[in-house]
C-alpha cells in the first residue's frame, strides 16, 4: 500500500508542476462538449435523454488521452523500466496509477458536468448525489481497464493508435451501463438505477482485480 501511495503522490506532483495531462484533457473535453451539444441542437425538454450520451462520450475520449499521456511520461528517459526494477511491487504501481487516473478524471468531470447542464439547460442539482455515485463507479471501471491497456500499448510503436483499438471494444459494455445508469438517475434517482449500479459495481471488482493480477505480466513483456 505504501508503494501505491508513493506512485500516486509522484504522479500527482508531476501533474501539479506541469499540468500537461489536465490541461489537455480539459481542452479536449470542452471542445467535445461544444461539438456534441451544437450537433444535437435539441430543445430543453429533450435534455434528459441527451445528457447521459454527451457526458460519457466526452469522458471516454478525454479519459483515453489523459491515461495515455500519463504512461507516455513514464516512457521518457525509460522511467517505467526504473519503476519495474525498484523494490515497489508491480501491483502497487498499477494501484497507484489507477488512483492517479481516477483523480484526473474526477477533476475533469468537476468542470465538464456543470457545463453539460448549462449547455443543455438542465438543472442537475436535484439528482447530484445519484449522479456522483454513477460517476464514481464509471470512473473506476474506465480507469481500471485503461491503466492496464495503456501499460501494454506504451511499449509498441503505434502506441497512440493502439490504445483506442485495444480498449474501445472492451468499453462498449461499460458505456452502455454508465449511460443506462445515468439516464435512470436523471429519471428517478438512485432507486430506479439500482440494477445498473449493481452491474457497474461488479465491473469495478472484475476490472480492478484483473488489472491488479495481470499488470506485472503485461508491463514486462
Amino acid at each position: 500500500m505504501r508503494g501505491a501511495l508513493a506512485i500516486f503522490r509522484k504522479d500527482m506532483s508531476i501533474e501539479w508542476r506541469t499540468r500537461e495531462s489536465l490541461s489537455s484533457v480539459l481542452v479536449l473535453g470542452l471542445l467535445l462538449l461544444v461539438v456534441l451539444t451544437v450537433a444535437y441542437d435539441a430543445p430543453p425538454e429533450a435534455a434528459p435523454a441527451l445528457v447521459p450520451s454527451v457526458l460519457w462520450a466526452t469522458f471516454l475520449f478525454t479519459g483515453l488521452l489523459g491515461v495515455q499521456r500519463g504512461f507516455l511520461l513514464e516512457r521518457e528517459n525509460d522511467c517505467l523500466s526504473g519503476l519495474l526494477v525498484s523494490p515497489v511491487d508491480p501491483a502497487a504501481i498499477y494501484l497507484g496509477k489507477l488512483a492517479a487516473n481516477v483523480a484526473l478524471l474526477a477533476v475533469m468531470q468537476l468542470v465538464v458536468v456543470p457545463l453539460v447542464g448549462l449547455f443543455l439547460h438542465l438543472d442537475l442539482m436535484p439528482v447530484l448525489p445519484g449522479l456522483l455515485v454513477v460517476l464514481a463507479l464509471g470512473n473506476l471501471d474506465f480507469a481500471a481497464l485503461a491503466t492496464l491497456f495503456a501499460a501494454i500499448s506504451v511499449r509498441v510503436r503505434a502506441r497512440e493508435v493502439m490504445l483506442p483499438l485495444l480498449l474501445l471494444p472492451l468499453l462498449v459494455p461499460l458505456l452502455i451501463g454508465t449511460v443506462s445508469a445515468t439516464r435512470s438517475v436523471l429519471a428517478g434517482g438512485l432507486t430506479l438505477a439500482s440494477d445498473a449500479l449493481g452491474v457497474l459495481a461488479c465491473f469495478d471488482v472484475i476490472f480492478a482485480v484483473a488489472g491488479w493480477l495481470l499488470f506485472a505480466y503485461v508491463v514486462r513483456d
